[in-house]
C-alpha cells in the first residue's frame, strides 16, 4: 500500500514522495524502498519580517552580479542595510537570530515601467480591439471615474500588481476628472512604491506636482503628456525641463502605433521620436512607453540623448502593431525597463513575455536561441527598470543602502526541480504562486499572496460590483462588443 511521507533530501525539501511496500521497481524489489526521510526544515513564518529590523539567511540571494549562496541580507529602517556572507554578516549582528529561509530565493521586486492604474476596472473590455483603444476604452472609462471609484481602482491594481511581484510601479498619468493625491493615497495604503504621473498637457501644475511629494517614502512624482498630440510644442519642452531640474522623469508614449506615426509625419513633418528630439523634450529625464516602430536614426537618437524606453511585450501582443526591438536597444546601450501597459500584474510572465517577445520577432530569423539569456530579462524587470523609471538610486537591486523591496520566491517546487541556471528558470519557469513574501520599504505587505494589514477579500468584493456600475456608465465604445 502507498503511503505519504516527507522528503528531506536537499532538492526536495517539503515536498511528499509515495513509497511502495515491495520496492520502486514493483514486486521484484530489485531497488528497496528508501528509509524515512528527516523531517524538513520549518517554513518562514510573516512575524519574523515585523519589527523593523531583521536578518534574513536564504539558500540563494540574487544580487546584482548574479546568484549567490551562503550569504545574508540585513533589512533596517526599511532599507538593506547589510548584504555578504551569511557567516560574517551573522557574526556582525549578534543581538538579531536570524530567519532561515530554507529552500528559498530573496530577490528584488518587479518594477513595472509602464502602468495605468486607473484602468483597472476595464480590462477585458479591450480585448480584441483595434491598436488606439485609448480613445474608445481607456479615456471614456477613466472620465467615469470620480475620487472614490478612482481610488478603488488604484488600490485594486496596487493590490494585483503586489501579487504578480511588483514592489514599483511607473504610473504614467490618469486623465480621470480628480487630484492625483487620490492615488498617491491608494498606493501608499496598498503598500506598493510608486512612480506617479500628473499629466500636464496645458502646462499648468507641474511644478507643485514635483514638490508636493517630498516627504513621502513610496511616492516619487514624475510629470506625463500622453501623446504628442495633447500638448504644444513648448508645452512640451517646458514639461520635460521641469522633470530635468527635478531628477524626475517625463513621461510620454511614443512611436506605439502605426496611426500615431503617421499623424506625425502629416503634422510636423517627423516621426514622434524625431520631433521630441528636435523640439528639446528628449533627454536622460525622457521615459518613452512603448516605442515598438522605432527607425534606426531615431534608436541612435535614444541613446545620444540617454533617454530611457518603457518596453511592453504584453502589450504589444494584446493590441500593438509592432515589438520594441529590446535586444537591438540592449546592444546599442539605449536604456529600457520592462512595463505592463496595465495588462496583467505578473511579473514572472512579464518576463517571459518580454523573452518569448524578442526570440519570435528576430531571435528565429536570426538564429539567436538565447536572445538575451535569462539574466538580461531579470535585470531588466528589475534593476534596469528601477533606472528608466529614475529611480536607479532608490531600489531595483539587494545592495546596500537601497530600499529593501524583495520578494521571497519558494524554490521548492518541481518547476525548479532539478536547478540548473536559476536565472534562466525564473524567466521561463518561475510562478506567481512560489511567492511567499512581498516586502516594500523593508514592511511586509503581502504574505502567499495576501495582505497581512488590511481586507483585500473585501477590496475586491467591492471592486466586483463596483466596477462593473462604473464601467456601464462610461461611454465604452467597443468595435467588436461580442
Amino acid at each position: 500500500m502507498a503511503t505519504e511521507q516527507q522528503d528531506g533530501t536537499p532538492g526536495g525539501v517539503g515536498r511528499r514522495r509515495f513509497l511502495t511496500g515491495v520496492g520502486l521497481a514493483g514486486a521484484g524489489g530489485l531497488l528497496a524502498a528508501p528509509a524515512a526521510a528527516e523531517s524538513a526544515p520549518p517554513s518562514p513564518r510573516p512575524e519574523q519580517f515585523q519589527g523593523g529590523r531583521y536578518l534574513l539567511v536564504p539558500d540563494v540571494v540574487l544580487l546584482p552580479n548574479g546568484i549567490a549562496r551562503d550569504h545574508a541580507v540585513l533589512v533596517a529602517d526599511g532599507k538593506f542595510r547589510d548584504v555578504g556572507p551569511a557567516q560574517r554578516v551573522v557574526a556582525a549582528h549578534p543581538e538579531l537570530t536570524p530567519v532561515r529561509l530554507d529552500g528559498h530565493l530573496v530577490m528584488p521586486g518587479f518594477v513595472d515601467a509602464h502602468h495605468h492604474l486607473t484602468q483597472s476596472f476595464g480590462k477585458a473590455q479591450a480585448f480584441g480591439q483595434p491598436s488606439e483603444i485609448f480613445k474608445q476604452v481607456w479615456e471614456p472609462l477613466e472620465h467615469a471615474l470620480d475620487a472614490d471609484t478612482a481610488y478603488l481602482a488604484t488600490k485594486l491594481s496596487a493590490l494585483e500588481w503586489l501579487r504578480g511581484g511588483f514592489t514599483t510601479v511607473a504610473d504614467a498619468g490618469t486623465r480621470a476628472p480628480i487630484d492625483v493625491e487620490v492615488l498617491a493615497r491608494a498606493a501608499e495604503d496598498a503598500g506598493i512604491r510608486c512612480v506617479l504621473g500628473k499629466v500636464c498637457s496645458d502646462g499648468k501644475g507641474g511644478e507643485q506636482h514635483l514638490h508636493r511629494w517630498e516627504s513621502a517614502r513610496l511616492i516619487h512624482p514624475s510629470l506625463a503628456i500622453p501623446i504628442q498630440d495633447d500638448a504644444s510644442d513648448a508645452v512640451m519642452k517646458k514639461t520635460s525641463d521641469l522633470c530635468a531640474e527635478a531628477g524626475a522623469v517625463f513621461q510620454i508614449h511614443v512611436n506605439e502605433h502605426l496611426a500615431a506615426v503617421e499623424r506625425s509625419i502629416s503634422a510636423f513633418g517627423r516621426r514622434p521620436m524625431e520631433h521630441l528630439h528636435d523640439i528639446g523634450a528628449l533627454g536622460p529625464q525622457t521615459l518613452a512607453a512603448h516605442a515598438t516602430l522605432l527607425t534606426p536614426t531615431e534608436m541612435r537618437m535614444v541613446a545620444d540623448a540617454g533617454a530611457a524606453i518603457s518596453y511592453n511585450p504584453v502589450a504589444s501582443a494584446w493590441k500593438g502593431n509592432a515589438v520594441a526591438p529590446a535586444t537591438t536597444l540592449a546592444a546599442w546601450g539605449v536604456r529600457f525597463g520592462t512595463g505592463t501597459d496595465g495588462t496583467r500584474g505578473d511579473g514572472f510572465r512579464l518576463v517571459d513575455a518580454a523573452e518569448t517577445a524578442q526570440r519570435l520577432t528576430g531571435g528565429l530569423a536570426t538564429g539567436d536561441s538565447s536572445c538575451g539569456a535569462g539574466r538580461t530579462w531579470v535585470e531588466h524587470a528589475t534593476s534596469r527598470s528601477a533606472d528608466a523609471v529614475g529611480l536607479g538610486r532608490v531600489t531595483g537591486e539587494i545592495a546596500v543602502s537601497k530600499a529593501a523591496d524583495f520578494l521571497v520566491v519558494d524554490l521548492r517546487v518541481p518547476e525548479l526541480t532539478p536547478s540548473w541556471d536559476l536565472e534562466w528558470e525564473l524567466v521561463r519557469l518561475a510562478n506567481r504562486d512560489q511567492i511567499t513574501a512581498v516586502v516594500v520599504d523593508g514592511r511586509l505587505r503581502l504574505w502567499q499572496g495576501w495582505p497581512t494589514d488590511w481586507d483585500a477579500h473585501a477590496l475586491v468584493a467591492q471592486a466586483a460590483t463596483t466596477g462593473r456600475e462604473v464601467v456601464e456608465r462610461a461611454p465604452i465604445r467597443r468595435v467588436k462588443p461580442d
